[in-house]
C-alpha cells in the first residue's frame, strides 16, 4: 500500500511565470513526526514561502484547481485510495474559505465535507471517534473534515468540564489521560492509512493580532456580523491555553503516515496555496491511473461502436 513519504527537506517548487519559481522546504511547514516542536518559535503565521505578492499565487492556485479536478477525477475512477483532509484552526483563520476556494473545481459526487459542531446527546451516547467513522470517505472519494475527532483533545482539553458530558467509566483527567486519546487517534490513523485512505492534517496558523483585526471587520462589515459569534470572543480570552493544546497535539500526533501541515493564515492568498499545493503534490505521489481495460473488454467496445454505426 502506497503512502505519503516525509521528507522535511523536500522543497516545494511552485512556478510562477516561465523561468522563475518560488521555492521552500516541507520543513517550513510540517511537524516532523518524532521531533517536539514550539508554535510560536518554529512557526511564523505570516510566512509566505518567498512570494513578493499575492497575485503569483493566486495565479498558481487557479492552476491548482484545475490540477485537482483532474487528479480527483483519477481518484474516483481508480476506486482504491480515499482522501480525509482535516482542517483545525482557531475562530477567523479561514477554514471556509479555503475549503470554498481551493475544493471550487472538484466534481460535487466526489467530495464531501462535514462540519463537526459540539457533540447531540446520540453523540454523547459514543465513544468519541464514532461521529467520524461515520463520515469517513468511501475509496475513490475525498472526505473534508471542517474541526474533527481532534476537537476532543483541544476545546475539551480547554474545558476539562465537558468530559463529565461523555458519560465515562473513568474521567479523571490527567496528562495520562491525554496520552491515552493520541495514542487513540494515532493508531485509528495508521489503521485507516493501511487500509487506503490517505490522510491530510492542516492546522491553520493564525496569529492573535490577525484574529483581532478579522473580528473588527465582522463586526463593521453587516453582511459578515452572522459569521461574528460572541462565543468565539470568550474563546479568545482563553487563546495561551489554546496554543498549549494545540502544540501537543501536534508534538503527539505529527506521525510518518499522517503529519501535520502548518499553514501560515495570516495571509489568506498563501494559506489558499499552501493547502491547494500539499493536496495536489499528495494525489500526485499514488500515482493515479484511469483503469485499463483487458483485450477482450476493448473488443467488446468495438463490437457495440459497429453496432451502433450500423443503426444510421
Amino acid at each position: 500500500m502506497k503512502r505519503l513519504k516525509f521528507d522535511p527537506h523536500h522543497k516545494v517548487v511552485i512556478p510562477i511565470e516561465a523561468g522563475e519559481n518560488v521555492e521552500f522546504r516541507l520543513k517550513e511547514i510540517l511537524v516532523p513526526p518524532g521531533e517536539k516542536i514550539s508554535l510560536k518559535k518554529d512557526f511564523d503565521p505570516g510566512f509566505t514561502g518567498g512570494f513578493k505578492d499575492k497575485a503569483g499565487a493566486i495565479e498558481r492556485v487557479a492552476r491548482n484547481v484545475e490540477r485537482l479536478a483532474n487528479l480527483q477525477e483519477r481518484l474516483y475512477a481508480q476506486d482504491t485510495y480515499s482522501l480525509l483532509i482535516i482542517f483545525q484552526a482557531m475562530d477567523a483563520a479561514g477554514k471556509d474559505g479555503a475549503i470554498k476556494h481551493v475544493m471550487s473545481g472538484v466534481n460535487p459526487q466526489g467530495c464531501h465535507v462535514t462540519s463537526f459542531k459540539a457533540p447531540s446527546s446520540e453523540e454523547l451516547d459514543h465513544d468519541y471517534l464514532w461521529r467520524t467513522m461515520k463520515a469517513m470517505p468511501a475509496r475513490g472519494m475525498i472526505g473534508i473534515f471542517n474541526r474533527s475527532y481532534y476537537e476532543e483533545t483541544l476545546v475539551v482539553r480547554v474545558h476539562p468540564e465537558l468530559i463529565a458530558k461523555q458519560k465515562l467509566p473513568q474521567n479523571k483527567v490527567d496528562d495520562k489521560f491525554w496520552e491515552r486519546r493520541f495514542d487513540e487517534i494515532n493508531d485509528y490513523e495508521r489503521y485507516l492509512t493501511r487500509n487506503g485512505t490517505v490522510i491530510l492534517k492542516f492546522f491553520l496558523n493564525l496569529s492573535k493580532d490577525e484574529q483581532r483585526r478579522r473580528f473588527i471587520s465582522r463586526i463593521d462589515e453587516p453582511a459578515k456580523n452572522w459569521k461574528f459569534s460572541v462565543q468565539d470572543y470568550h474563546e479568545r480570552g482563553r487563546w495561551d491555553d489554546y496554543q498549549h493544546a494545540i502544540e501537543e497535539m501536534l508534538n503527539h500526533t505529527s506521525t510518518e503516515h499522517a503529519p501535520w501541515v502548518v499553514v501560515p493564515a495570516d495571509n489568506k492568498w498563501f494559506a489558499r496555496l499552501t493547502i491547494s499545493e500539499v493536496i495536489c503534490e499528495a494525489l500526485e505521489s499514488l500515482d493515479l491511473k484511469f483503469p485499463q481495460l483487458s483485450p477482450e473488454q476493448r473488443a467488446e467496445l468495438q463490437q457495440i461502436r459497429a453496432a451502433l454505426e450500423s443503426e444510421r
